[in-house]
């Protein structure tokens, strides 16, 4: 298509250095690639297009320093780039900047889906997203279980120190001593075991899985039946096999299937207490 009369020599070049950069990415030169992108930034820094294409080059590359300097400058273009607040999740993930990363793949998931709900780039985020929330989890579990295993021994060593000086206070009686000591000894550990079980593994309760898939939900939908399946499993179903409910047999139509959002609801709640990851290819 040519050029409309409106558009700059610079914006034109910027274009057509885009389409070069383009080129060399799917040749996997991304040194060259990079290139091509910084000189459209050059020309034409306020198109987001060409931070986020430069960012993904970087991303081929591991270097996520720039990856999140570009998906800034991204952002700061078109808040509503979700390449961009993808990619910036990624970026605070690797540096272990949990909470603002979750936040960003959120955002990059909820503009997804507005932009096209069946694009696999949002099974993507949504994939990243439990992965960073199952890190989060397991970075504050470490946490946790560090700070009460040496909260542990310091009581424990406080308790002998006391009980060795009462033992020695204690003229007779040194078997039911003994016996003391321990139980006291015992119960501490009880005490710290039981502390420690809010950490432990859960497992995903069946009302938070897909009836046919039986992982974990990610864009829930419910029938007129009262059962919830995965949007994109029941709509393959009802497309290859037929237009009737899988479980039940009752027929069902497209119009009919309701986002269950207060299923959905509980799977982000359980992912942020438990940071349940399903195992993914």
């Amino acid at each position: 298509m040519a050029p409309s009369a409106a558009e700059s020599p610079s914006a034109i070049q910027a274009e057509r250095l885009r389409q070069d950069g383009n080129t060399y990415f799917k040749k996997d030169r991304f040194g060259a690639a990079i290139d091509a992108y910084t000189e459209a930034i050059t020309l034409c820094p306020n198109v987001p297009v060409y931070w986020t294409n430069r960012a993904l080059c970087h991303r081929k590359r591991n270097d996520w320093t720039k990856v999140e300097e570009d998906c800034r400058r991204a952002i700061q273009l078109d808040h509503s780039s979700f390449k961009a607040h993808y990619m910036l999740g990624l970026a605070l993930q690797r540096r272990h900047e949990y909470a603002e990363g979750i936040k960003e793949l959120e955002r990059a998931l909820d503009l997804g889906r507005g932009a096209n709900p069946q694009s696999y780039i949002v099974e993507e985020i949504w994939q990243e997203l439990a992965k960073a929330k199952y890190l989060e989890w397991e970075h504050e579990s470490n946490k946790r279980s560090w700070e009460l295993q040496t909260l542990k021994e310091a009581c424990e060593s406080a308790l002998k120190e006391k009980l060795s000086l009462d033992s020695s206070q204690i003229e007779g009686f040194l078997d039911d001593t003994i016996d003391s000591n321990s139980a006291q000894l015992e119960a501490l550990g009880q005490v710290f075991e039981k502390a420690a079980e809010a950490d432990l593994p859960t497992e995903v309760p069946d009302y938070l899985c897909c009836k046919i898939t039986l992982d974990i939900f990610r864009d829930p939908v419910i029938t007129p039946s009262g059962l919830s399946y995965e949007r994109a499993v029941i709509l393959e179903h009802m497309e290859k096999v037929g237009e009737f409910d899988p479980i039940t047999r009752e027929p069902l139509h497209l119009y009919q299937l309701i986002p269950n959002l207060a299923i959905k609801e509980a799977v982000h709640a359980f992912l942020d207490k438990h940071g349940w990851a399903y195992k993914m290819d």
